[in-house]
């Protein structure tokens, strides 16, 4: 009779024959999905017409424009009077003007981002799967904001400036509806992707459906909207400026002057007061987040 075998070795063959079946599995799905990332890339930079040369050839030209708006400044007339060329006072002459519109700017990104989360907070909700909403309910709010989101932010711009004339009311108008239409995709996946586990067991204990979303699913998605939020505010501040182009307001109408009068120094101090602001609102943005998800201390 053949002795028989321990049974943690059988147990230890079974393990290793499972390990190596997932392991040539993964690499089997690695390579299909990299030569298949490989060949979207290869096609799309084909009818792009990408070229590697092209750009190293074009490389300098950048470097070109970036020297043009560097200001000119001289260390023996750096403090000196707003007419004297070479001084920190020349060079920001136009700070008078330009302050208050960066100021505009910041004001239109934040008043449209509270009002795109508050309504995208509202709308995530029924939009999720795991919610209990009708289905026909749900794919109306899905589509309506893939529909807010589609259209171009410039699209809304020209639209709306047509319609309101030129100012900030239009720039206002298309940021709520585009960071309506993509923060409610945001906020619905982060529902969706959040564990249903409390809710059930809310649910088991009797809770309704409003309380099972309450203490179920938004303490698990807060801080994902908080960063979803946060940073939706940053784009909007760099949006704006791109709205201001067509007349929608903010800072942007001041860049594009500046380039078509080709004071290309002023294009630096402008470009200079917008990545000051940014840096600050992604500053102030995770000190906000830690303070709500951590509490003050």
């Amino acid at each position: 009779m053949w002795p028989a075998f321990p049974r943690w070795l059988i147990v230890n063959n079974d393990f290793t024959r499972y390990y190596l079946d997932i392991r040539r599995k993964q690499k089997r799905d690695t390579l299909f999905w990299s030569l298949t990332l490989v060949a979207l890339y290869l096609g799309a930079g084909t009818l792009a017409e990408f070229n590697l040369y092209e750009v190293w050839v074009a490389i300098p030209h950048f470097f070109d424009y970036l020297t043009q708006i560097v200001p000119v400044l001289h260390w023996h007339v750096l403090f000196d009077d707003v007419h004297t060329k070479g001084s920190l006072h020349y060079w920001g002459y136009r700070l008078p003007i330009q302050l208050p519109l960066i100021w505009d700017t910041v004001q239109l990104a934040l008043a449209s981002t509270i009002i795109s989360v508050l309504i995208a907070s509202l709308l995530a909700f029924p939009a999720a799967a795991n919610t209990h909403t009708p289905a026909l309910l749900r794919l109306i709010i899905r589509t309506m904001v893939a529909f807010l989101r589609t259209m171009p932010e410039l699209a809304w711009a020209v639209m709306f400036v047509m319609a309101f004339g030129i100012g900030t009311f239009p720039g206002f108008l298309t940021l709520a509806l585009h960071t309506i239409g993509s923060l409610t995709k945001m906020f619905y996946e982060a529902l969706e992707s959040a564990s249903n586990q409390p809710v059930r067991g809310l649910s088991a204990c009797g809770a309704g459906t409003l309380q099972s979303m309450r203490f179920g699913l938004w303490p698990q998605v807060k801080p994902i909207f908080l960063s979803y939020s946060f940073m939706r505010l940053e784009i909007n501040f760099r949006l704006s400026t791109i709205l201001g182009l067509v007349g929608a307001g903010g800072i942007g109408q001041e860049l594009m002057t500046n380039i078509k009068l080709d004071q290309y120094d002023q294009v630096s101090m402008t470009l200079l007061q917008i990545i000051l602001v940014v840096a600050l609102l992604d500053a102030l943005s995770g000190k906000l987040r830690k303070w709500v998800v951590e509490g003050k201390n």
